[in-house]
């Protein structure tokens, strides 16, 4: 499952595909994509077709072409994200089956359809270099708190969490999953959903707590457009 940070609105899925792929085809080779070369990595055979999208992405203005040169394509806004990473989705977050977490993951093992590509300036400093996974949200507990169906969560692996913080806790004596902020009260910890309808879920301290991960990042799920 690969999703871009970056996401321009109001534009079709086709045309956002070509200007990732400009992006990234820029980044990596220091030089425009030919005409061709969109039409393949994007699957459209026709280069009139193709021309037909750049027409619009530099109506729109999010691109300059110089059409007396060859691969004459230029971003109007080359992307101020910086360097883009990886981090690995390693699973879904609901109740009913624990979080693949492994301790001391390989990352670089995960492919790309495993992954979610993220931009280093948009991550907090201090989580910057550190091992970070990614696990996709299932469920509506955290709403109000900007966290939907579908979105991906970016976590860095931890045992320990504050009052307050989103945490991924895995209970394993009931083995379930959830994503909630984490509270430690008296005798118990107080699990708390984000959404007026759910109510917290509250764990004895003799009950077994895992926490696996605390959120550092919210990742939208990608809108479709017709």
């Amino acid at each position: 499952m690969m999703m871009m940070v970056r996401k321009s609105k109001g534009l079709g899925e086709r045309h956002q595909k070509i200007l990732e792929f400009i992006e990234e085809y820029q980044r990596k080779f220091k030089h425009p994509p030919s005409i061709r070369e969109i039409g393949e990595d994007c699957s459209i055979s026709s280069t009139s077709v193709v021309n037909y999208y750049l027409d619009q992405l530099e109506k729109s203005g999010h691109i300059e072409r110089d059409r007396k040169i060859s691969r004459g394509v230029r971003l109007t806004a080359p992307s101020s994200l910086g360097d883009m990473f990886r981090v690995p989705v390693l699973g879904v977050i609901q109740a009913g089956e624990p979080i693949p977490v492994p301790s001391n993951a390989d990352f670089g093992s995960f492919t790309a359809e495993d992954s979610v590509e993220i931009a280093m300036s948009l991550m907090p400093a201090k989580e910057k270099g550190k091992e970070l996974f990614a696990l996709q949200v299932q469920g509506e507990s955290m709403i109000d708190a900007m966290v939907n169906d579908g979105d991906i969560v970016i976590l860095k692996p931890t045992q320990d969490a504050r009052n307050g913080d989103m945490v991924a806790v895995w209970l394993s004596d009931r083995n379930e999953t959830t994503l909630k902020f984490f509270f430690k009260e008296k005798d118990k910890f107080r699990l708390q959903p984000a959404n007026p309808t759910m109510k917290p879920i509250y764990i004895d301290k003799r009950e077994s707590l895992e926490i696996k991960g605390k959120v550092v990042m919210v990742i939208r799920k990608v809108e479709r457009y017709n």
